[in-house]
């Protein structure tokens, strides 16, 4: 009888307390609607479901039929007064409603169906309320399927509850590694769904992306955008209590966290508490409805007193539709063009304080990134075609805009093969420039990239002398009478000067550390760009020191790895976006950002071109160019004069790879040894001679100078023929000869000087003469080697001169009588002469050397100078044809 009266008791109770919740509801709905409540259940359900029918709104081309066991109900809209802050319910068989669209997700909580509440008289959806501060939480993690499906229904209803735009989604999945939302995937195309951590270092960075937007949206600074964070699982204990702190974080933070897995915590510690948030609990059928914030289903927090099942997975052409919808919505809210980056009017901002300009957009708010004292550098890291040099491009049109040459220099570098910076130099098409520009490399060579570094430390040097004078250790505290213009120098591809580990590379290593801890103060700043900073020899125990003055990191497209080694979680996956943050790679302070394509509208581009070259200053001189792929000709330098010789003659070689371009040449005084070697099996040996040849007709006068020519070997013919009739045309007398005619003419000059005041022995092949020179007179037993070293000692001081090609360097070396004559031959061109023999022949260890098509170095030894140059060739010749 006592379990009898105790069962007894317990069902009265019940009665009374489904009686109170029965007349709750009934209030509520006299509330809503202004109508009598039916006291049958019956009727009941009936009347939630008309009311439900003035809420609901179909998904765009479908229709809000749906039930536990099929595709879940589309929009969920709001009615025009605004839904109640707690629940309404809809009827699964209601028609399409009237289309009525909600934003209130972004602002505060919308209705969310979940599933259908079942009564023994009928079944009716459920809606809870979700968006910015209001949240739900599952005691299940996804990887009970019922989980996963109500995660994925819950963002997908959301999206379609707000406007395009207006919801970003990220994800957390540690226990299932991200396979939650791998049905979601369209979304993530769409731009829509983001990253989903699943590491310990990818969730901390992407809980600090949260709390950034969420601190960002209290006081303001962003933009109304709802953050919805979905957790498929529990994180750790530290990044649990992070994620529950945002659930706290109140509506005007702007977020929204579904959080799965409530109970799978730490053992022996409870979970954290939670706030705005709907819990749920799952049975083995039906998921059980806590109260929702605000507006309890219960008096006494017990929930929804009916179980629910839950609604099932959104089918696939849904999602896709979806996807295809937003995709289009936000491409068309968010396009970005040039102009966006611009400002009003041109060159009126100052750069006394530092450099600033727009770059792009973090969602719609506009992203400023400055060269100033806190980010002085800037490190740009990106997979080939992940949109660099279009960020790049961007950045330096917008400091263009708004400083004049005044206050801006450029310095512009590049080391891949394309055209990044063609566009900023004048060209035989388009005589116009970019008046900033001062200097600008196009599929550099590192020698040119070293000389660049080197005029930049110049640089810093006039500055802190200019700095001294007036007492002031930073640009901005110049007075005006000294205007200093800051610099920008942009290396794109940096990598390539630290090819390797020789000497080349430790020196840009040094130079590049030396700007980027000077720079700051001197206003001289430093952009490198590359796809990766790791696996450089030349930095090893320097990279920290080098890459700690870059404040500001910019992350493109497989270039995480300059913000450090933490993770990074819902960083730039798509061409057009960037991460970017602003404290060395510190976790918290990254924006994810788009930008454009300034190329994507080519008639604005031309016209901000043009604007920019007919503003510029009068005497503005176009940038220095240095083209890797052109060849240089001796046709295109300004014709030498005959007065430039009375004090010495000098033969040209070819361009000097140095920022002015300078003509390589080599004088020939009276000193001893003062000749010119050309040394290489190359063809492009016999064209140096031809040039080096021509270049001295013009520095006399007619008939001043002999030209003696020995085309030895059969690929000069032709050359030594064009020799000859450019030094006929200038009024020289030239004889030609052979290899016996030449050991003749080099006994006679070794005994005297010539019929003119200068000869010149200009010999295409020495080496095959060796043998004729070897041979010794019967008469005198002397050989013509003997002679040969003899005229090379005494020959320059009686005004006579050889010019010769030798195909080997030991030829070289045996007809000057070993190394140790070397100084013989003062001026030698080196062409595809391995390092390590050229070192060993001129006595030079670790030789920054590598032999390549129309690359030669030039070493005069009495000047104790090494440069490498672009050799002069006969115009139409290309030497990468030898390879």
């Amino acid at each position: 009888m006592g379990r009898l009266a105790s069962a007894y008791g317990q069902a009265v109770a019940a009665h009374r307390q489904a009686r109170q919740r029965w007349t709750a509801a009934r209030a509520l709905l006299d509330r809503l609607a202004g109508e009598p409540v039916p006291e049958r259940t019956a009727d009941l359900v009936a009347r939630l479901a008309r009311l439900a029918d003035a809420l609901a709104a179909p998904p765009p081309g479908g229709s809000d039929r749906a039930g536990p066991a099929g595709p879940p109900t589309g929009h969920v809209g709001a009615s025009p007064g605004g839904p109640p802050p707690g629940y309404v319910a809809v009827s699964p068989g209601a028609g399409p409603a009237r289309a009525t669209r909600t934003v209130a997700p972004v602002d505060g909580p919308a209705p969310v169906r979940i599933g259908e509440a079942s009564t023994a008289d009928g079944r009716f959806p459920l809606l809870l309320p979700l968006g910015a501060g209001r949240h739900l939480a599952v005691d299940r993690d996804a990887r009970d399927p019922r989980v996963a499906v109500l995660l994925r229904v819950l963002v997908l209803r959301l999206l379609t509850t707000a406007a395009p735009g207006s919801v970003r989604v990220v994800g957390i999945d540690p226990a299932a590694w991200g396979a939650t939302f791998i049905p979601l995937r369209p979304l993530r195309d769409a731009g829509v769904l983001g990253g989903v951590a699943t590491t310990e270092a990818e969730i901390s960075a992407l809980l600090d992306a949260a709390e950034a937007h969420a601190r960002a949206a209290q006081v303001g600074a962003g933009e109304a955008e709802l953050l919805l964070v979905v957790a498929a699982s529990a994180p750790g204990p530290r990044e649990l209590a992070r994620l529950a702190a945002l659930t706290h974080a109140g509506p005007t933070a702007g977020v929204c966290v579904l959080f799965a897995g409530r109970a799978v915590t730490t053992p022996g510690q409870a979970p954290p508490a939670l706030g705005g948030t709907t819990e749920i609990r799952l049975d083995e059928r039906y998921a059980r409805i806590g109260d929702p914030p605000g507006q309890p289903f219960s008096d006494d927090g017990t929930g929804l007193a009916v179980p629910v099942l839950l609604d099932g997975d959104p089918p696939a052409p849904a999602v896709q539709a979806l996807a295809d919808r937003l995709g289009a919505q936000v491409r068309r809210d968010t396009a970005l063009h040039l102009a966006d980056l611009l400002p009003e009017r041109r060159w009126t901002e100052s750069a006394r304080a530092g450099l600033r300009t727009v770059v792009g957009r973090s969602g719609r708010t506009p992203v400023t990134l400055a060269f100033d004292d806190a980010t002085p550098h800037w490190l740009v890291g990106g997979r080939t075609g992940a949109g660099k040099t279009v960020f790049l491009l961007d950045v330096l049109y917008g400091l263009a805009a708004r400083y004049s040459p005044a206050e801006l220099q450029l310095w512009l570098l590049d080391f891949k093969e394309g055209v990044s910076f063609t566009e900023f130099v004048p060209t035989d098409r388009d005589p116009s420039f970019l008046p900033h520009a001062r200097a600008v490399g196009v599929e550099s060579d590192r020698e040119y990239g070293l000389a660049v570094l080197r005029e930049l430390r110049r640089e810093l040097g006039r500055r802190a002398g200019l700095f001294k004078r007036h007492g002031v250790t930073k640009l901005a505290d110049l007075p005006d009478t000294e205007p200093v213009p800051r610099t920008v120098a942009v290396i794109d591809e940096f990598h390539v000067l630290f090819a390797g580990n020789d000497r080349l590379a430790r020196e840009a290593v040094d130079l590049l550390e030396e700007l980027a801890r000077k720079g700051r103060s001197y206003g001289v700043h430093l952009v490198l760009a590359s796809q990766s900073t790791s696996g450089v020899e030349a930095l090893y125990g320097r990279a920290e020191s080098l890459f700690g003055q870059f404040a500001l990191r910019v992350a493109l497209p497989g270039g995480e790895p300059v913000l450090g080694p933490r993770g990074v979680v819902g960083g730039a996956t798509r061409i057009g976006t960037a991460v970017v943050n602003t404290a060395a790679g510190a976790a918290g302070a990254d924006i994810l950002l788009r930008f454009p394509d300034a190329h994507a509208d080519a008639r604005q581009l031309a016209r901000l071109r043009y604007e920019l070259w007919d503003a510029r200053p009068d005497g503005t001189a176009p940038p220095a160019v240095f083209r890797g792929y052109a060849t240089a000709h001796l046709e295109d330098e300004p014709p030498p004069t005959v007065a430039a010789a009375t004090r010495r003659p000098a033969v040209l070689v070819g361009r000097t790879v140095d920022v002015a371009g300078s003509t390589a040449r080599c004088d020939l005084d009276a000193s001893p040894g003062r000749h010119l070697a050309v040394v290489g099996t190359s063809a492009t040996g016999g064209h140096v001679l031809r040039a080096a040849a021509l270049s001295l007709a013009g520095q006399h006068r007619p008939g001043e100078a002999e030209f003696v020519l020995a085309p030895l070997v059969a690929a000069a013919d032709e050359l030594a023929d064009d020799t000859a009739a450019g030094l006929k045309a200038a009024g020289h007398p030239v004889t030609q000869v052979d290899a016996a005619g030449l050991r003749a003419r080099i006994g006679e000059l070794a005994a005297g000087p010539g019929e003119r005041s200068r000869t010149y022995l200009v010999v295409f092949g020495v080496d095959a003469a060796g043998a004729v020179l070897a041979a010794a007179d019967p008469d005198t037993y002397r050989s013509g080697h003997d002679d040969l070293r003899a005229l090379l000692r005494e020959g320059p001081g009686r005004g006579v001169h050889l010019l010769g090609w030798w195909r080997g360097l030991r030829r070289l070396a045996d007809d000057l009588g070993g190394s140790q004559n070397r100084d013989d031959v003062a001026c030698l061109v080196a062409l595809n002469v391995p390092a390590d023999d050229l070192g060993l022949y001129l006595g030079v260890s670790d030789l920054a050397w590598t032999p390549r098509p129309d690359r030669a170095l030039l070493v005069d030894r009495h000047a104790q100078r090494t440069a490498l140059i672009v050799p002069f060739v006969r115009p139409g010749y290309h030497p990468e044809e030898e390879r």
